[in-house]
């Protein structure tokens, strides 16, 4: 009941969130394209990603799957909250960050311990949320993970 109270919450405010804070531009890319990138690149390993789970690319929201993709999140809600809080610990400032925080602790208070785990894990890797992913589709995932820490 609680995840699916969440799920509503996203996908009522997905779109405007979209609309009005996203201000990157989309990246016009396909599943397909993605796959065709060298394999371990981060191109492919989002592709492998979104095929996995039978995701499409979200417009303006392409950086949230490669932060599932470098992080190794998982795609449930209790799993979203914790990237969240790695995102948290990683530098990241946002009212939707904050909301899915606060949000999130209050409906799962009971994972509190794994959250604040999740924070620690952002907070030791090097700051890398703010990057231009686009420009690193090309780059292997591995490579990525060790230059900022990401375990």
């Amino acid at each position: 009941m609680k995840d699916r109270i969440i799920e509503k919450l996203y996908d009522i405010s997905k779109k405007p969130y979209q609309k009005l804070f996203k201000r990157n531009k989309p990246w016009n890319i396909t599943k397909t394209e993605l796959l065709n990138y060298p394999p371990d690149s981060l191109g492919a390993e989002l592709g492998k990603f979104l095929e996995s789970n039978a995701f499409d690319i979200q417009e303006k929201l392409e950086d949230h799957d490669i932060i599932h993709v470098l992080t190794n999140s998982g795609v449930c809600v209790i799993d979203e909250i914790g990237m969240q809080y790695y995102l948290l610990g990683n530098g990241k400032k946002s009212l939707y960050l904050y909301l899915v925080i606060i949000t999130g602790t209050f409906f799962y208070p009971l994972n509190l311990k794994n959250f604040i785990k999740e924070f620690r894990r952002g907070k030791n890797a090097h700051m890398f949320h703010q990057l231009d992913f686009l420009k690193l589709l090309n780059v292997p995932t591995n490579t990525l993970r060790k230059s900022f820490n990401i375990t």
